[in-house]
């Protein structure tokens, strides 16, 4: 088994989510006692939080590469960084590091595909809907992206920042994503992406007119898939 290095606290409440899958997955997938090695550096999300509203992405990419280091030197053989927005600086911190990031787009699109679709809806923080990090990932894969309208898209982001990253959940907020979602339905998309670590507390399959891609549970099972792997 192979030990996963996992760069957590953004938010610290999906992280448990990732810690709660990769142990529950190994588990059921080798029985009895088992469960994943892990190395965990939790960051302090107020710093990249602050870094982001700065524009300082250099900022956050020190700060995560140093996470990356120090797992790479306590022995972890591949990266998972438990967000989607920090995705942007996977190319900075792959040049300082030997072993692999597990990338979230790439595990999405497999899983999105293996059910024969191709035009996709994206919820995320305004970085990971707007900017091409995810997106243009995603379309290397085959898939089409369909993102909410500019009005949407600040309903999306706000919740995700000054409710979930929190922990608060809000019924009024479930049906603002949920007309969201039908929104992207009536454009075409045949699944939803949940693009935010944390959305998948507030959505799920039963709250959602399209079938429901969960980032996190997605990349937290390929991750355990490929700790126990040959590759």
């Amino acid at each position: 088994m192979k030990t996963i290095g996992l760069i957590g606290g953004m938010s610290w409440e999906s992280t448990i989510t990732y810690y709660q899958i990769l142990n529950s997955c190994t588990a059921k997938k080798l029985g009895g006692f088992h469960c994943s090695k892990i190395l965990m550096y939790n960051v302090d999300f107020a710093e990249l939080e602050d870094n982001m509203s700065k524009g300082n992405w250099e900022g956050n990419a020190q700060i995560l590469t140093k996470a990356a280091k120090t797992l790479e030197a306590g022995g972890a053989d591949f990266i998972v960084i438990a967000t989607n927005t920090m995705h942007k600086l996977v190319p900075q911190i792959e040049k300082q590091i030997s072993i692999p990031i597990l990338h979230i787009s790439d595990a999405t699109a497999a899983r999105i595909k293996r059910n024969n679709l191709t035009k996709i809806g994206l919820l995320g923080t305004r970085f990971t809907m707007t900017e091409d990090f995810i997106k243009q990932r995603l379309a290397k894969a085959g898939l089409e992206v369909i993102i909410p309208e500019e009005k949407d898209l600040e309903i999306v982001d706000n919740v995700i920042f000054n409710e979930l990253c929190l922990g608060n959940i809000k019924e009024e907020s479930r049906k603002e994503y949920q007309r969201i979602i039908s929104s992207m339905k009536d454009k075409g998309a045949q699944g939803v992406i949940l693009g935010c670590t944390e959305i998948g507390m507030l959505i799920g399959e039963k709250d959602s007119v399209l079938p429901v891609f969960d980032t996190t549970v997605i990349h937290a099972e390929e991750a355990v898939s490929y700790a126990l792997s040959d590759n």
